[in-house]
C-alpha cells in the first residue's frame, strides 16, 4: 500500500489517498480510496472522472462507473465520504472486487 499525498492515478482533479497493488487469480490489478470532507465533494469528484474516460459503462449493482483511462480500465465508485475505485480488471471481475470493496467502508 502506499499514500499519495496529492493527484492520485496522476490526475490533476483527484486528491490525495491510498493504493495498493495486488495479484490474485483474476489478475493484477490496484484499489484505491479516497476520502473527501463531504459528499458533494466525493460526487463531483465521479463527474470530473467521468469527463475524462472513454467507453463509459454505468455499473447499477453499486452505482460506479468503468471506463477506459489511455486504454487502462478504470472502475469508480462512491459511498458516502469515500471514493474508492479498481485499475487493471475487466469490468465483470471489477465489478465483483469493487462490491466486497464497499461492503467494507
Amino acid at each position: 500500500m502506499e499514500m499519495v499525498a496529492d493527484h492520485l492515478l496522476g490526475k490533476e482533479y483527484l486528491p490525495g489517498g491510498n493504493i495498493a497493488g495486488y495479484s490474485t487469480n483474476v489478475g493484477a490489478y490496484q484499489m484505491f480510496l479516497i476520502k473527501e470532507k463531504d459528499t458533494t465533494k466525493a460526487a463531483n469528484l465521479i463527474l470530473s472522472w467521468r469527463a475524462t474516460h472513454t467507453e463509459l459503462q454505468y455499473m447499477p449493482k453499486i452505482g460506479g462507473y468503468y471506463g477506459l483511462d489511455n486504454g487502462t480500465p478504470v472502475y469508480l465508485f462512491s459511498k458516502g465520504l469515500f471514493v474508492a475505485g479498481l485499475v487493471g480488471l475487466a469490468a465483470n471481475d471489477a465489478d465483483l472486487q469493487a462490491r466486497g470493496f464497499a461492503a467494507r467502508l
